[in-house]
């Protein structure tokens, strides 16, 4: 069910991000980069082992869970956060917690692109991506 994101992924449009990192709580030197950033994501697949890889030109980060087992994430904007990845509907969603707060990041395949929604209170940013061949 995880096969159809395995690959790399190329940032093609991102709206509203500004706005999300703002909602939570990372500074503005920190926000300008991430709003120039146009990151890669590679995802791979390791018996139950997901990875997920974000690579731009400022910053590498990687990700590697079990779907439904919470871990310790430590985010690009070097939030600390409780971390859990479900499959929900063909979507992959991650939960992140932490300070009595919690973001959400819906990643689906629709119509050969990635779509990857990033919720923080009622502020949402929608990320597209293509997958490259």
């Amino acid at each position: 069910m995880v096969d159809k994101f395995v690959g790399t992924w190329k940032m093609i449009h991102s709206d509203n991000f500004d706005d999300y990192m703002k909602a939570l709580g990372v500074g503005f030197a920190t926000r300008q980069m991430g709003n120039m950033a146009k990151p890669n994501l590679v995802f791979s697949v390791e018996g139950d082992v997901i990875s997920i890889k974000s690579q731009s030109a400022f910053k590498t980060t990687e990700v590697k869970f079990k779907l439904g087992e919470e871990f310790e994430e430590t985010t690009a904007d070097d939030r600390k956060t409780k971390t859990k990845v479900t499959m929900e509907n063909g979507k992959l969603v991650q939960k992140q917690s932490w300070d009595g707060k919690q973001t959400t990041l819906e990643r689906e395949v629709k119509d050969g692109k990635l779509i990857v929604k990033c919720t923080m209170g009622n502020v949402v940013a929608v990320r597209t991506y293509e997958k490259e061949a």
